[in-house]
């Protein structure tokens, strides 16, 4: 895999104090990983504000139940299994990945300033929230299959590991925030209005993106046989593979879950909007932990047990939910800890599976593997959404969520027949064996 070559030149905090500078982590200190990691922060953040805004659009303007809101989570799901592979062809062939990113950031930008719109015209519909919610995953399938290349060109290869606890320590510190302030927001606002935050969220992406300049990998010109290159790499490689089918598992029974959590929070357990937004940010606060600590955790036992650990501790706390009963203060405790432990658990998971992808995949096929990749990673989100709507219709909302939770669990087990617990560190390209 190359890693090396021309890159963008190195401009370092030199500016703040001596004291200053050596609390800053490396990566921070070189002024284009900054104002990507920046422009990530200030997009999760809005993404925060969506995560509670647009399920409580459903819910309370638009009146969905429980098989409508399987579907509208499935809407911005769906993409990823339809596009996913033929979107990371695209973008194999593309030098200029960045370009796509920006245009990608300022058409959700547009796109998501309808509702609001809509909302103040007295015209907002579920189909309208269906429409946005598919567009805008569409263009997050283009923007994401297009960052890992981009990610390489900034961190080098053997800084994966802290790259990727820093960038997905941004999506914690975002958690922390985001969903208190947008569960406050939703009761002075409204919650389709509170979707204007997002839509200027992408716009200050799309700014930061602008103001890097990288040596990105060159496209790949070959004609023919592209479409399945990603899928084979996939097959071929043992660590890979087994991490496909951990995600994948934890993403189709979680997306059960989640798609059933705020209908469930607010008209089961009957907790607030600003409540359950500072649960979430209390979950958040175990997701920042978890980012904060990846790289001594896999100093300690290795980037695979650390994965294999991820795969135990991010689901788990999730069987509180279903199990959450009695006093306000009693359920919003429960509530509390479930999203706290699980928030741990998932960086480790995160970080983990980032890292053994950057390493193990060479620059040539990235986002063919990553195209594929989401397609089946990504792709069974809208499948568990739909299910899970389906399964509450039926057996209703608490049992689901226990299937959901013991579901997601059963993920561990795809990665004991293979190598990965043995790596203790990124596999080489290939994703065979630990590096060096």
């Amino acid at each position: 895999m190359s890693t090396s070559g021309s890159r963008e030149p190195v401009e370092r905090a030199s500016g703040l104090p001596a004291r200053l500078r050596r609390r800053v982590p490396g990566l921070l200190r070189e002024k284009a990983f900054r104002r990507y990691w920046t422009g990530q922060a200030i997009s999760l953040f809005g993404d925060q504000l969506s995560s509670v805004a647009i399920p409580l659009v459903g819910v309370t303007e638009v009146h969905a139940d429980a098989a409508q809101m399987g579907f509208l989570s499935a809407a911005a799901w769906l993409p990823s299994l339809f596009f996913s592979l033929h979107a990371g062809v695209w973008a194999d062939r593309r030098t200029h990945r960045r370009r796509v990113m920006i245009a990608a950031d300022l058409a959700r930008a547009g796109l998501t300033a309808t509702v609001p719109l809509a909302y103040v015209l007295h015209s907002l519909t579920l189909l309208h929230l269906y429409a946005v919610a598919f567009a805008t995953g569409t263009l997050a399938v283009l923007f994401d299959v297009c960052d890992p290349p981009l990610f390489n060109s900034l961190v080098p290869a053997g800084r994966y590991v802290e790259g990727n606890a820093l960038t997905h320590g941004n999506r914690a510190m975002s958690q922390v925030a985001g969903p208190g302030v947008g569960g406050l927001l939703v009761q002075v606002f409204s919650a389709p209005m509170v979707l204007l935050g997002d839509a200027l969220s992408f716009v200050g992406s799309a700014l930061f993106l602008s103001r890097i300049n990288p040596v990105e990998p060159q496209a790949e010109r070959k004609a023919r046989g592209q479409l399945m290159d990603g899928g084979r790499f996939i097959a071929r490689s043992p660590v890979v593979r087994a991490a496909l089918g951990a995600t994948a598992t934890v993403n189709l029974f979680t997306s059960m879950f989640s798609a059933l959590f705020v209908l469930y929070a607010t008209r089961v357990l009957h907790v607030s909007p600003g409540l359950l937004g500072v649960v979430l940010s209390v979950g958040a606060v175990g997701g920042l932990l978890g980012a904060g600590c990846a790289g001594r955790i896999v100093r300690w036992i290795g980037l695979g047990r650390m994965f294999l650990v991820g795969c135990i501790a991010f689901p788990a706390p999730l069987l509180l939910i279903p199990a959450a009963h009695g006093p306000a203060s009693l359920v919003a405790g429960f509530l509390g800890a479930a999203e706290f432990g699980s928030g741990v658990g998932v960086m480790w998971l995160d970080v983990a599976v980032a890292s053994i992808l950057a390493a193990g995949v060479p620059d040539s096929l990235r986002s063919r593997v990553l195209g594929a990749y989401r397609a089946v990673n990504f792709g069974v989100r809208p499948l568990g959404s739909l299910a899970g709507g389906a399964l509450a219709g039926v057996i209703g909302l608490r049992p689901t969520l226990w299937v959901g939770a013991v579901g997601a669990l059963m993920a561990f087990l795809w990665l004991l027949p293979a190598p990965v617990p043995g790596l203790r560190g990124p596999p080489v390209s290939g994703g065979s064996a630990p590096a060096g």
